[in-house]
């Protein structure tokens, strides 16, 4: 490395905006000197900081650092290919955009993020672990469809959700799940709310309170959701996919340093 980097060295070796380089070291998380107004990197001390942090990495990650360090390819788990804190926002704004509850699960259905937008009568039945647990039976019914594309489909609940394919590297490794829609004949007759209610063991009158309180999308709006869900399933898997690189890059300098 040269003996000092600019900032902008640091923004392309780290790949990060140039305000995060001023943020980190004013903070003292990177070995930087300030030279009247101007940050300045020892690059000695940026080599040591990066081998020092690829081994953090590799230590807080063990199952996909050994898999790599054995040359053998990444088999971990979504939610450890994700900065979770930036995704959920992510996953809040397109929710809010699309108007419907969105939730980023893995094939068997459990959630790797909280739900975005969870209408009324997902929240009135989301505090019943029975409930939840019908919910994830659902949505590991929408992974083990073997459509591609997306439909909406019924869940437990009888409301519609469709679901987006998250692929890291060659492997389906989760879902981008969009839902709480009612579907044409919403809601149900009272037999069929006290069906429900039976299955997810809650109080029916509990359910009945809230039946309405789901997304009512018209045809229109129901063919842009199916249009959307893989788009923003595409967008998560690019994320993962480029985390999953940098894991790689981290792995091979802590060989280096082995």
């Amino acid at each position: 490395m040269p003996e000092m980097l600019t900032a902008k060295d640091m923004q392309a070796l780290l790949q990060v905006d140039r305000s995060t380089i001023y943020r980190m070291a004013e903070a003292g998380q990177l070995p930087a000197i300030k030279v009247g107004k101007q940050w300045r990197f020892p690059g000695d001390q940026v080599e040591r900081w990066l081998q020092e942090r690829a081994t953090t990495r590799v230590l807080s990650a063990p199952s996909a650092a050994s898999s790599l360090l054995e040359g053998t390819p990444l088999q971990d788990d979504l939610a450890a290919l994700l900065p979770l804190q930036c995704v959920q926002l992510i996953q809040d704004l397109f929710a809010e955009l699309s108007g419907v509850m969105v939730v980023i699960t893995d094939l068997e259905g459990n959630p790797v993020t909280e739900v975005s937008r969870p209408c009324g009568l997902f929240c009135a039945i989301s505090r019943v672990p029975h409930a939840i647990r019908a919910c994830i039976s659902s949505w590991h019914a929408l992974g083990a469809t073997p459509e591609l594309g997306a439909r909406l489909l019924p869940t437990s609940l009888g409301l519609l959700c469709a679901r987006g394919l998250v692929r890291i590297g060659n492997e389906l490794k989760g879902m981008v799940i969009m839902g709480g829609i009612a579907p044409d004949d919403w809601p149900p007759p009272p037999e069929e709310i006290q069906a429900i209610a039976a299955r997810h063991g809650v109080d029916a009158d509990l359910l009945a309170a809230h039946i309405h309180e789901v997304y009512y999308l018209d045809a229109t709006r129901r063919a842009q959701l199916l249009q959307t869900v893989q788009r923003i399933a595409d967008v998560i898997a690019h994320i993962a996919n480029e985390r999953w690189k940098l894991m790689e890059k981290l792995a091979a300098i802590a060989q280096l340093t082995r």
